[in-house]
């Protein structure tokens, strides 16, 4: 197992530089301008002076590997210095910066970060733990009452876009009820009871929201999984055996339905770190899903080249996580 993860870690590298190379490259050939927001009275010399200081007026190859440097070796740095105190070098070394902000890239990222991973995150774990026990028992219980409504409000859950979850929840909880806000103050500051049950308060419509669209889709495969390994011969030869039907339900048969259900759930992880575009939108949580979204609107490639980048990161990584997981979760696949 040490071996395949090492030799994967290995493959990985030349696969996230053809994909960085490949984003930078769309990104870079998009028909988007710095300087095109600015007014139309600033002279065509100053434009270019612009953006020759934004490094625009240097060769693509060049602005490529210029790049790469900063990413891969000035920003690791930097978090080292920060995370050890200790110095590296004369700490004068170039970060990538926004265009529209000129504060470094990272930076703004693990500003929104802890907003998104309290959302999103929790509303990823909350689908995971209600869309388990769910599939398990609609399959066990196949037509029953239970198996018919879990169908039901999972296929409802996972047709209904979010925005439209979103929107009627607010309607219904924030304008007539006025239980919850609609908007999330990312400003609160929880330092007591008081401002702890205002943070959940602001949190239990986004990550309801979220919860819902995430549970609907992970039980579906729960269930379907369930139902494929129910009547296959080791059960029926378990329970010939006197096994308890509580063993024979969760250490044999869960155990192999999880591993199709565990690529639905590492694939979907990465989208707790890019945030819930449309979510964060409607409730105004200022994460990374709207960050990414300014960075577009603005046209500041450099932000989003970054967070574009740490998407695809976080694909490869989880993906590697499942295939791991495939060898826990059942002792006949075998890697080294």
């Amino acid at each position: 197992m040490f071996t395949y993860t090492l030799r994967r870690l290995l493959f990985a590298i030349p696969t996230l530089l053809i994909i960085s190379f490949v984003i930078f490259a769309l990104l870079d050939l998009a028909p988007n301008d710095p300087t095109g927001d600015l007014p139309l009275t600033i002279p065509p010399e100053v434009r270019e002076q612009i953006r020759a200081s934004l490094g625009l007026d240097q060769p693509f190859f060049f602005r490529y590997l210029y790049w790469l440097q900063q990413f891969f070796i000035n920003e690791p740095l930097n978090i080292l210095e920060r995370l050890t105190g200790w110095q590296f070098g004369d700490g004068s070394r170039m970060r990538v910066l926004s265009w529209a902000t000129r504060s470094p890239v990272v930076d703004l990222i693990v500003q929104r970060l802890p907003q998104t991973l309290w959302v999103v995150g929790l509303a990823y774990v909350f689908g995971v733990l209600i869309a388990v026990p769910i599939g398990v028992i609609s399959a066990y219980k196949q037509y029953s009452i239970f198996d018919q409504i879990g169908t039901f409000v999972s296929m409802v859950g996972y047709s209904v876009p979010t925005f439209f979850t979103g929107v009627l929840l607010v309607v219904i909880f924030s304008s007539y009820l006025q239980w919850f806000p609609s908007v999330y103050d990312t400003n609160l500051v929880v330092n007591d009871f008081s401002s702890f049950l205002q943070q959940v308060k602001q949190m239990a419509l986004p990550v309801t929201v979220l919860s819902l669209f995430n549970a609907s889709q992970i039980t579906r495969f729960v269930r379907a999984s369930m139902l494929d390994n129910l009547h296959q011969d080791y059960v029926r030869t378990a329970r010939a055996k006197g096994v308890k039907e509580k063993s024979v339900l969760l250490i044999h048969v869960l155990r192999n339905s999880l591993i199709p259900v565990v690529t639905v759930i590492a694939l979907g992880v990465p989208t707790i770190f890019s945030g819930a575009i449309i979510t964060e939108q409607i409730f105004r949580v200022n994460g990374l899903g709207q960050l990414l979204i300014i960075a577009v609107q603005g046209a500041d490639i450099p932000l989003v080249q970054t967070l574009t980048f740490i998407f695809a990161v976080l694909i490869v990584l989880f993906n590697l996580i499942a295939d791991v997981l495939y060898g826990i979760l059942d002792p006949r696949i075998r890697y080294d």
